[in-house]
């Protein structure tokens, strides 16, 4: 037994994860690696130095314009650790500027690109019958369906009232602020996809969970994928571990996060302040503590997004209560969605 996979036999998805990894790398030429800086890459990183042998390993971080200060002195300890090179990729657009240019990011990247292209036809965000809305808005088509909850086939997820009372507060509030989710797509979706076009890697490895859920991970169904015409193949090799998983790969082989957790204490580290966070009042709480000037910057960047989310949140307490006819289900955190302030 290879010392890499000593003691993981314990954890059958460790163990799982370990072979099959080693079976994926000696089957390609050349390899590239994205990490984040999160603790998912950390684990990916790992596997990957341990089972690599004489393999070549491309390791590159892409940089969104707004990051942890943190994440980047976690990508030198990775360096150091490792013995590795980690190169950092620049946006095609930094986010800021994504943000300037086209709107801001507003609860999930299928919403802000539904009610971006609604925005662009001059959408005026009423509670008319599907038929008559499509002749007004011939070129909105998927974003008509969306706002009139007939998607079809890509089910309910994708409809408006998957967030629930999302088209009355709408009506009740239409935006008056840009949306949109360029910032994603400028930030990291295309970086790497140019990237990939013109490296000659033949094989892209990445850390997403199944169990996190998600559009991320739920848009595949396996570990390995293998390329379509004009891509390369890539492979998950933490697809399948859960939370606890990860815990026992972290204390076997002595993994260490970044300050991000250790000290801030997030829970995960996706954009930094993005406003499709669940969690994002807390990370903006923390931001604050830590890295004060990118807290002032998300504000500055994303504060007309936290701004309209607290009144749909509050729009939905509003609502529930009403449901209830129990206005005292109103709690103050509730009403006072703050966002750090």
């Amino acid at each position: 037994m290879e010392n890499y996979i000593d003691g993981t036999e314990e954890n059958f998805a460790v163990f799982d994860a370990i072979v099959k990894a080693k079976h994926v790398l000696m089957g390609h030429r050349k390899i590239v690696v994205s990490i984040s800086g999160g603790s998912d890459s950390d684990i990916v990183i790992d596997i990957c130095e341990k089972v690599k042998g004489d393999k070549k390993i491309q390791y590159i971080w892409f940089n969104t314009g707004i990051e942890y200060q943190a994440t980047k002195d976690h990508l030198d300890f990775l360096e150091k650790k490792y013995g590795v090179t980690i190169t950092r990729l620049p946006p095609i657009k930094p986010i800021p500027n994504c943000v300037r240019e086209y709107g801001v990011p507003f609860l999930s990247k299928n919403v802000s690109e539904m009610l971006s292209r609604l925005q662009k036809y001059g959408f005026k965000f009423e509670d008319k019958p599907e038929e008559e809305l499509l002749q007004e808005y011939p070129k909105c088509k998927r974003a008509v369906k969306w706002w009139c909850n007939t998607a079809g086939k890509t089910g309910k997820r994708f409809n408006i009232d998957y967030n629930k009372h999302l088209k009355d507060f709408l009506i009740a509030n239409p935006p008056t602020i840009p949306i949109s989710n360029k910032c994603c797509i400028y930030g990291k979706k295309k970086p790497a996809k140019e990237y990939l076009k013109k490296s000659d890697e033949d094989l892209n490895v990445y850390g997403v969970r199944r169990s996190e859920g998600g559009t991320r991970a739920t848009a595949y169904k396996e570990c390995y994928t293998h390329a379509k015409r004009g891509s390369i193949d890539t492979f998950r090799p933490i697809f399948w571990l859960t939370d606890n998983d990860k815990k026992f790969y972290e204390k076997k082989n002595g993994v260490t996060h970044s300050a991000c957790y250790t000290k801030y204490g997030l829970k995960r580290t996706g954009c930094v302040g993005c406003p499709y966070g669940k969690d994002v009042e807390d990370e903006l709480k923390s931001m604050k503590m830590f890295e004060p000037k990118l807290y002032k910057a998300c504000m500055k960047i994303f504060g007309a997004s936290y701004e309209y989310t607290k009144q749909y949140r509050q729009f939905c307490v509003a609502k529930k209560s009403e449901e209830k006819d129990n206005p005292d289900q109103i709690t103050m955190n509730d009403l006072f969605y703050d966002f750090a302030r």
